[in-house]
């Protein structure tokens, strides 16, 4: 081992005596039987994860799994509220309140500037909930950031159910889009902070199914209240998101606090506390096994200290964590520019391609349950196959279904059988996606960041994101408007432009993180191994001389 590795390991394992002999010279006068068992200890727990059956993983990891899926959960209201307002669109009660009769069409629409400024308040308001997200979450960790964001949407409510008119309707989803803009952060961040690495992907994929479900239970809502004209039609469904937020609070009570912000903060006491009751005793994990976990996670821990100091917005575009943040921001980004708007607001795109709206809505609900299906299959194949793979594929293919789609739009006209087609290829796309882009895309956001940075760099990614959806959410309606441009099916070949330029950056940028310890993806990174050579490149996140490789790589020591 090298004098200044000795140096890197003793400053992870607490050991204070470091002499500096001079400028050249470095030595430890440290105890080297404690500099080693700390060493041994992060090994042993790293390599625990790795040999760890899935079975194995999800008897011991019970809990864990339990109070992620509860963080999660708070995504179903997300997904559910968000689908309701493009589905609004097309239900005549809605569009009589909030609208204005179009004698072209002989119905009542939401002028596409009100489509378009509903859907960029939600944006909007998520951009600022995420900002806001950052400094709340680093300061008082993830549950009291949730429990807060929890009680505010609760209020929240109260402003989109009494809404009289369009405006003070905005004014809620600007409101509401700020604790949705927490839950997508803190969610994904708990999954990936609790979940040992042979359980990461289930449970970061997981929020794409709380998307879903969220989708679903609008769309059985919305089909249940079909061929009601009262104001009841749409303020049911905005009433039943007030029977989310209770359990998940009392739920986010009882969790535990993520182990690694605890490491980050320097409280490794309560981050051994922390594993102790995401485990379970009865699959034979110890207290030594905790304290073994910490002493891996103050390893990882002190690795990307001595790469980049710092914690703040911009160490995320510093050294190595910018490509990691190109990584996590552009992965989400794609989940925009793949044609997903046309699944928000499914009922009036099948409209608008002809169909009534009880067949509209039917379509709808179908498109969603099978976009479940397809989330359970990505469990299993996602291990066989791989991130990158699934991402790759599955956005080569929704590409080319968005060009037969366009072609069918251009092709036939509105109210023939050309209208079923372009259903049937919007739920076969629902269900590639939904395999694909949509859950692997998580577990991507969740895994490739550092854990220093982590929740920050989810944030930028998110926005993104959101700054993608604003301008879609600006271009969409005018798209599929009749009153407008009245592009319908034809908008097929909007996206498919935007997927095939997806797919390029995909298959040189996108690396494969399956099976990696958040150490070993630390050394790639720093290394600077290319996107398709991650899957073979060997690494030890252990050894000495392959850490003053990444070292070097970086263009810096060590020794901080």
């Amino acid at each position: 081992m090298s004098e200044k590795a000795d140096i890197y390991h003793a400053e992870k394992a607490g050991i204070e005596h470091v002499d500096y002999v001079d400028e050249k010279n470095l030595a430890i006068s440290g105890s080297e039987q404690e500099l080693g068992h700390f060493i041994a200890d992060a090994q042993a727990a790293a390599e625990l994860q790795k040999a760890q059956t899935t079975r194995e993983a999800l008897a011991m990891w019970k809990p864990a799994i339990i109070y992620s899926i509860i963080f999660s959960s708070a995504i179903i209201m997300e997904g559910y509220d968000t689908i309701l307002l493009g589905q609004f669109w097309a239900q005549p009660a809605f569009a009589q309140k909030y609208g204005a009769f179009d004698p072209g069409s002989g119905t009542y629409q939401v002028a596409a500037r009100w489509q378009t400024g509903l859907s960029c308040a939600v944006q909007v308001g998520n951009i600022l909930g995420l900002q806001i997200t950052g400094p709340v979450s680093e300061r008082l960790g993830y549950r009291p950031t949730m429990l807060i964001a929890l009680v505010c949407l609760t209020g929240f409510l109260f402003i989109q159910f009494f809404a009289v008119n369009i405006q003070m309707l905005l004014a809620g989803y600007l409101l509401l889009g700020f604790p949705w803009g927490t839950f997508q952060t803190m969610s994904v961040s708990y999954a990936a902070d609790v979940m040992p690495v042979h359980l990461r992907q289930y449970l970061t994929t997981y929020v794409n199914l709380c998307w879903v479900i969220g989708q679903i239970i609008a769309s059985g809502v919305l089909r249940g209240l079909v061929g009601n004209d009262t104001q009841w039609a749409y303020r049911i469904p905005f009433a039943i998101q007030w029977i989310w937020p209770i359990p998940i609070i009392i739920g986010i009570t009882f969790a535990p606090e993520s182990p690694w912000w605890l490491i980050k903060k320097g409280r490794t006491e309560e981050a051994e506390r922390s594993l102790l009751r995401l485990s379970t005793r009865a699959s034979g994990y110890t207290e030594e096994d905790a304290r073994k976990q910490v002493a891996m996670m103050q390893h990882t821990n002190e690795m990307e200290k001595a790469s980049l100091e710092g914690v703040s917005f911009v160490d995320c575009f510093k050294g190595v964590n910018r490509r990691r943040t190109e990584i996590a921001a552009l992965v989400w980004l794609n989940q925009q520019t793949s044609g997903s708007a046309l699944m928000g607001q499914a009922t009036y795109f099948f409209q608008q391609a002809g169909l009534s709206n009880s067949a509209a809505s039917t379509m709808n609900l179908c498109m969603f349950a099978v976009g479940a299906i397809g989330t359970i299959g990505s469990w299993f194949i996602m291990k066989p196959f791989g991130r990158r793979t699934l991402f790759l594929y599955g956005q080569a293919i929704c590409t080319f279904i968005m060009l037969l789609v366009g072609i069918l739009g251009t092709a036939t006209k509105k109210g023939g059988s050309g209208g079923w087609a372009i259903g049937g290829l919007l739920i076969t796309f629902t269900f590639i996606y939904d395999l694909t882009i949509g859950p692997v895309c998580y577990s991507l956001v969740g895994e490739i960041p550092s854990t220093r940075l982590r929740a920050k760099t989810v944030i930028l990614s998110r926005n993104l994101y959101n700054l993608g959806g604003l301008v879609i959410g600006i271009l969409n309606p005018y798209m599929l408007n009749p009153t407008e441009w009245n592009l319908g099916a034809k908008s097929g070949y909007v996206w498919f432009v935007g997927g095939a330029v997806s797919v390029v950056w995909i298959f040189f940028r996108l690396p494969e993180p399956k099976g990696r310890t958040y150490g070993e993806l630390d050394i790639l990174f720093e290394q600077k191994i290319g996107a398709r050579k991650f899957a073979s490149t060997h690494v030890d996140e252990f050894d000495a001389h392959e850490r003053d490789a990444a070292a070097a790589a970086m263009g810096a020591g060590v020794v901080h």
